[in-house]
Order: C-alpha cells, then structure tokens, then sequence
C-alpha cells in the first residue's frame, strides 16, 4: 500500500458472511466459520504492517445466543479451541488481546483461554486485538448506566459529572479510542448492534466480499477510499 500516512488508528469489522460462504460451497456452516477464523490471521497481520493501532472484531453478539445450541456450542469450541492455537503465536507477534462484551456469559472454558491470552499479552505493544464476544451495543449502554447508577448512589458520583467523556470510562471501550473506520463484508447495509455509542463518526465501507474471502487487498481498497473520504465531524 503506497500511502500509509493517513491509515485509520482503529478499525471495526463487522465480519459477516460465514454461513453463506460455506452454504455456497455445501459446506456445514462451521466449515465458514472456521475459514473465518483464517480471514482474522491475515487481516491482523495486514493491520500490524500498515501501522493500524487497534482492530475490533464483532466475534459473536448478544444475539448470536439466540441460534440453534448446536451452532453455538460449534462456535464455542471453535473459539477455544483457536485461543489454545493461537494465544502463542499472538504473542509473538507483539499482539496485545482484549476483550469487550458480557463475557462472563461465556462457557468457562472460553474464559480461561480469553485471560490466559489477555495475561500473557498484556505488555505488548503492537496492534491491540479487541474481541466482542457475547456483545451489543445496546446492552453497553444499558451495563454502563447501571455501573454510574450505582456510584451515585454509593455517592461516588455526581449527576453534574456526568459528561460524553465521563460516560466514555463506563463503556467496555475504556481507555481506546473510537473507530475510524467501520467495515461490513457481505453487503448488508446495517451495524447490527454494534459500537452504537463509539462509530457516531466512523467512516462506514461496506463491501459484497463475504468475511472468509476478505483479503488483505480488500482491507487496503478499504482503507484508500477511507484516506480519499473528508472527516467533518457534524462541521
């Protein structure tokens, strides 16, 4: 990529399309989850060499629960099971693991592998890999409400203290700034309860490739139009 002086500092991904990439292919639906996992490796790759600071994943939402137990239970040995292989060579590569969501809904052997990966990487220094895992947009919000709720009634808080920037340490996301860029593969026009609060002024790229086919030349078409984009603000 010829232009790195204007690359995003944080990408969001929403990564949609699994299940038709396997059902196009008569795979069993784990099959494009499972080359999604694939897509990750190298987009998280792609992102340390162009110089991106952080990469938000929408792993698995709060309405992902609602699938059939046998896709979900899929999905959860899959996660593990991709921690376990992949906590090692993360850090190795100087890649910080976070996570953001209710992810104490999550099987206890995810969690194991999500602080193991989280303890082990913590002092590097490369991109900052943030799963949501078991997140929504909405159900931040309404988590963080409650946590001021509770400080001003332990008389912690002010009401007067509470400001945009106050709200921001109640959020998952505390401490990262918001998105630049916001991709969706597969085509769908929507953010699917995603960042609600952080993407108010993220550019949005949308693209029919479908996320196991997302490649790193796809990142960089969209990360050039995001450089040929004029950020206003509400200006």
């Amino acid at each position: 990529m010829k232009n790195k002086n204007n690359v995003p500092t944080h990408i969001a991904i929403i990564m949609d399309g699994n299940g038709r990439w396997a059902k196009a292919r008569g795979l069993p639906k784990i099959m494009g989850h499972r080359k999604g996992a694939e897509a990750i490796r190298n987009i998280l790759k792609a992102c340390a060499d162009l110089g991106v600071k952080y990469l938000t994943l929408y792993t698995f939402s709060t309405e992902n629960w609602k699938r059939p137990k046998s896709e979900v239970g899929g999905l959860m040995r899959l996660f593990e099971e991709q921690l376990k292989r992949e906590t090692k060579n993360l850090h190795k590569n100087n890649v910080r693991v976070n996570t953001i969501g209710r992810t104490q809904d999550l099987p206890e052997g995810v969690q194991l592998k999500l602080k193991e990966a989280i303890e082990l990487t913590q002092n590097n220094t490369g991109v900052v890999l943030n799963l949501a895992l078991s997140y929504g947009g909405r159900a931040e919000i309404v988590d963080a409400v409650k946590e001021i709720l509770q400080n001003i009634e332990q008389g912690n808080l002010k009401t007067e203290e509470i400001t945009e920037d106050s709200f921001n340490r109640y959020l998952y996301t505390k401490g990262i700034p918001d998105p630049d860029l916001l991709i969706r593969t597969s085509g769908e026009m929507r953010i699917s309860n995603f960042l609600l609060w952080q993407i108010s002024y993220a550019e949005i790229y949308v693209t029919e490739r479908l996320w196991p086919d997302f490649s790193r030349k796809d990142l960089e078409k969209a990360i050039k139009e995001y450089q040929n984009r004029q950020r206003k603000y509400g200006e």
